[in-house]
């Protein structure tokens, strides 16, 4: 190991670590049988507009922060939304790097860049955080995921860039 350079972290003894300190059960890992359907690009990315979604746990100052306990809410942040209003209320994750620069996890400054230099097309009016960390598969399957779903949708983007953590 380099010098200065943290060990990997087994993040599968992690989360069972933090479920269990929670009080819930083992985790169990959501398991897809099929893959999803590919669906072609309908224009070059240069021309088309792309929604940012991200599970960091990002929400902008004066908005209710996360809570860490099965939180399906989401929040909503304006495309332009300032860098420096972002916070991170995220139980699953050391948030450091993050608090110190959100793009981290919340990467809109490189994606304004995108669309600056040509790129990429443009933003959608909308970006979508919610905390990760979510023990129910099944109600991020339906809940969580058709109602973000349902505004991406509103916001007619051609691609969405979903940034786990």
């Amino acid at each position: 190991m380099n010098p200065g350079r943290q060990p990997p972290i087994d993040y599968l003894a992690r989360t069972r670590e933090q479920y269990s300190a929670l009080g819930d059960p083992p985790y169990r890992w959501a398991i897809q049988e099929s893959p999803p359907p590919f669906v072609p690009l309908r224009r070059p990315v240069c021309e088309s507009r792309l929604a940012l979604v991200a599970s960091g746990g990002i929400y902008r100052h004066g908005q209710v922060a996360f809570h860490h306990r099965d939180d399906l809410s989401f929040r909503i942040l304006p495309s332009q939304v300032e860098v420096s209003e972002l916070r991170i209320s995220h139980f699953a994750y050391d948030a450091r790097d993050a608090r110190r620069d959100p793009n981290v996890v919340f990467p809109i400054e490189p994606l304004r860049h995108h669309v600056a230099s040509g790129r990429l097309g443009g933003l959608g009016p909308r970006a979508y955080t919610f905390m990760g960390g979510i023990y129910s598969s099944a109600r991020v399957r339906e809940r969580l995921a058709p109602a973000i779903a349902r505004c991406l949708q509103e916001d007619a983007v051609d691609l969405v860039l979903l940034v786990p953590v």
